[in-house]
């Protein structure tokens, strides 16, 4: 059973909140250009490098207690293509930007490492934590600009120079409604008539008039609100919805998303449903996930930003089958592209080879399957064509390599696909990419650091408000007016008018 990359990531970007973004220092040295074919250049060979230990910090996340035994073989790959071994560092998610800081502050030994829109990207191309990639990428990241390129590249950009590359995984995401299928079945509600969030609302009332005990609606997870996971079909956050563009076909102008209408449409909605009974009234405090109340039989359905495989990875995970209405088109956003990226740290003695690597991680699929799936025979075995599974007698709580973190390294379509996904799961997401809305916005980042006082000031008013009216349970008539003035008051106007300056700016170098 893998678990879903959405939920992660986007819990990422709840939790870390983005500071700074720009600067940064060259890492192009050609002290190796001569043996550039080691990573897909000119000339040489791994045999011309001398031999290098790599650093690799990277997110915790699901069973990684074999990680020592994968290590090992990924490094007969290193060693043998670019002379190098890699030692990996597993953080856990909470001890990740207090670890990062210290480390990036001082000179401990660190090459690459995991970064992003909610990772701290911003604070460390600002105080030039981060090599600069473009000539790196020009001279050894060739594969890396064949399937990373055009708009997607610049996401991971500050100023104009690239710091960061975007793993290959979902860049966009649709937004609906995912529900159980017995249940649909049951009341034959048609999902293919779901259209808008109006059309919810009877959905929901179904559910309460014949269902008791059980929540019409839930977030997408706990540290969400209900209409959280719908945001993304309206607005363009430009990183941290501190000022944001509304729709995606009208001009780039910088607005405070919490007083236009849209967003008092939204929580006046979320208020309605919350009335209703629509919503549980333990919303904004109980902490149990999505997926355990609609396996405990407790709940109905749940907002989502979904991707194509949704349905299917999340009915493993709740053990009853699911169904999807979708309310939106995908659409792809710098947020939904930079979330998880790869920088070259200015610790690192040898920025060459750690481009040398991350070239790898975009072309390898032998290196790709072993970090992400482990090793072949012990941690996963083949079923058929593609498609791998747990080797017998083998489960999710057993096995000793499970670390369901595909989405973070390098071109996830190199790597095999689970059983129980689509045999051309990664054709489909392939295609989703490719034809996602895009934001006219799309390869802009925010440099929060001159307003990176307000920044603070703002997301304490936001911890206050947000996910109350957002869940329904504080009434928008009441509160929304006094959020709007808190926020102007922790100096949201002077973070919308700096974000409006730079992306006329951004704008004027990319026309």
């Amino acid at each position: 059973m893998r678990k879903r990359t959405n939920g992660i990531v986007a819990m990422l970007l709840t939790v870390m909140l983005v500071l700074a973004a720009c600067g940064g220092n060259s890492g192009g040295s050609t002290s190796n250009a001569g043996a550039t074919n080691a990573a897909g250049g000119e000339t040489g060979g791994a045999s011309e490098l001398k031999p290098y230990e790599m650093t690799v910090a990277f997110l915790s996340i699901g069973n990684t207690k074999d990680l020592a035994e994968v290590q090992a073989e990924v490094n007969k790959i290193t060693q043998a293509k670019i002379n190098a071994t890699v030692k990996f560092l597993p953080i856990d998610i909470g001890a990740w930007q207090q670890q990062m800081n210290l480390m990036l502050a001082g000179n401990e030994p660190l090459d690459i490492l995991v970064t992003g829109t909610g990772l701290n990207f911003g604070t460390q191309a600002a105080k030039g934590q981060l090599v600069e990639m473009d000539d790196l990428l020009a001279k050894y990241g060739q594969d890396i600009q064949k399937v990373v390129g055009g708009d997607v590249i610049k996401a991971g950009s500050s100023n104009g120079k690239i710091y960061a590359i975007p793993s290959v995984r979902d860049w966009a995401a649709d937004y609906g409604l995912v529900m159980r299928q017995d249940i649909v079945d049951k009341y034959k509600i048609d999902v293919n008539a779901i259209k808008t969030l109006d059309d919810l609302t009877a959905v929901y009332q179904t559910i309460k008039d014949n269902e008791p005990g059980m929540a019409a609606v839930l977030p997408e997870g706990p540290s969400f609100s209900v209409i959280q996971s719908m945001v993304g079909s309206v607005i363009d956050p430009l990183g941290d919805e501190n000022g944001v563009l509304v729709g995606f076909d009208g001009e780039l102008k910088v607005v405070n998303w919490y007083e236009t209408p849209e967003y008092a449409s939204l929580v006046k909605k979320a208020r309605d449903w919350y009335n209703a009974g629509f919503i549980p009234k333990d919303i904004s405090t109980n902490q149990t996930t999505s997926e355990q109340l609609i396996k405990a039989n407790k709940a109905f359905a749940f907002m989502a930003h979904m991707k194509p495989g949704y349905e299917s990875k999340e009915s493993l995970l709740t053990g009853t089958p699911l169904v999807a209405a979708r309310i939106s088109p995908a659409i792809s956003t710098t947020s939904s592209i930079a979330n998880i990226m790869f920088g070259i740290a200015r610790n690192s003695e040898d920025p060459e080879r750690a481009m040398m690597f991350l070239n790898l991680l975009y072309s390898d699929a032998d290196l790709i399957n072993l970090i992400d799936y482990g090793i072949k025979g012990k941690h996963y075995e083949v079923k058929e064509g593609n498609i791998i599974g747990f080797p017998a007698g083998v489960d999710s709580s057993s096995s000793t390599y499970n670390p369901t973190h595909g989405w973070m390294w390098g071109n996830q379509l190199l790597s095999h696909i689970w059983e129980g996904d689509s045999a051309d799961l990664w054709t489909k997401l392939d295609e989703f990419n490719k034809s996602a809305v895009k934001s006219k916005a799309l390869g802009f980042s925010f440099t929060a650091d001159p307003v990176k006082t307000e920044v603070a000031a703002v997301q304490n008013v936001k911890e206050q408000f947000k996910i109350g009216l957002e869940n329904g349970t504080l009434d928008p008539d009441k509160y929304l007016p006094e959020y709007i003035a808190k926020l102007k008051s922790a100096g949201m106007d002077k973070i919308v008018a700096e974000k409006q300056k730079q992306l006329d700016e951004w704008a004027a170098a990319n026309k």
